[in-house]
């Protein structure tokens, strides 16, 4: 398939995610202008559930010299991942359950300068990510940088929750009116394309429909990556309803 071709479903899959989170340009310049703060512009990354690719797109159009580790199980985001980076000997990408205790054994490197993901492990619930938390305080060299930017819900503020919410849904149900595709309608349009129906059918036999993981608060995240062998560990950006993480080893 044509580049083309590849270049319009990353557009369509981040004019989805958009949807739901009109900053994420904002989210990932501050994941990466941390990434230069503390393991500098050549480095040697881990995009854990990568999806499409959309952190290593971003990474590599600023830091030329970084090198991407892509990993997921969803099929139809990989066949989009790996059909836009397709030639790029930066990247790598490979095909592992995040809750298999095994699935860093296929990676093509035992240590990173730094480990990204963004709205991706609000689907594990918090004993798969604690066990998950535990591996990657031994993926992540001594100084280097875990990331986690995701939706992570202070159950102690449950007006402020429920006030955001509310505006949030009316905005996504504007956007929805004047054409924005949610993620059901989007991935229906990946179902009937020829290339992608047979990966998108293979997706939905494992996933199901959407994520029954649980989205614990920054300072649980905070806790258990300390607890895991991390230095320090605290939000280094938020809107209101999601925020980015930093862990140092």
């Amino acid at each position: 398939m044509t580049e083309t071709y590849w270049a319009d479903w990353q557009q369509s899959w981040d004019r989805q995610q958009e949807w739901y989170m009109p900053d994420r340009e904002e989210r990932f310049r501050v994941m990466l202008d941390m990434v230069e703060a503390l393991v500098g512009p050549e480095p040697r990354v881990l995009d854990l559930a990568c999806g499409t690719g959309s952190i290593t797109s971003r990474l590599l159009q600023r830091f030329p010299g970084a090198t991407s580790t892509g990993v997921d199980l969803d099929p139809a985001l990989l066949a989009i991942a790996e059909g836009s980076f397709a030639g790029d000997e930066r990247v790598t990408f490979v095909t592992a359950d995040l809750k298999d205790p095994a699935w860093t054994t296929s990676l093509p490197y035992g240590t990173y300068d730094a480990v990204l993901t963004a709205t991706a492990l609000h689907w594990l619930h918090s004993g798969p990510l604690t066990a998950l938390y535990g591996q990657l305080a031994g993926l992540v060299r001594d100084g280097g940088v875990f990331m986690n930017a995701d939706h992570m819900i202070d159950e102690a503020t449950p007006r402020i929750n429920a006030a955001e919410r509310a505006h949030r849904h009316a905005a996504m149900d504007r956007a929805k009116d004047a054409g924005a595709l949610d993620w059901a309608a989007w991935w229906a349009v990946a179902a009937a394309d020829p290339l992608l129906a047979e990966p998108t059918a293979r997706r939905f036999e494992i996933y199901g429909e959407h994520a029954d993981g649980d989205m614990p608060s920054p300072r649980w995240h905070a806790d258990t990556l300390r607890a895991a062998g991390f230095g320090e560990a605290r939000p280094v950006w938020a809107s209101p309803s999601d925020t980015l993480l930093l862990a140092v080893k």
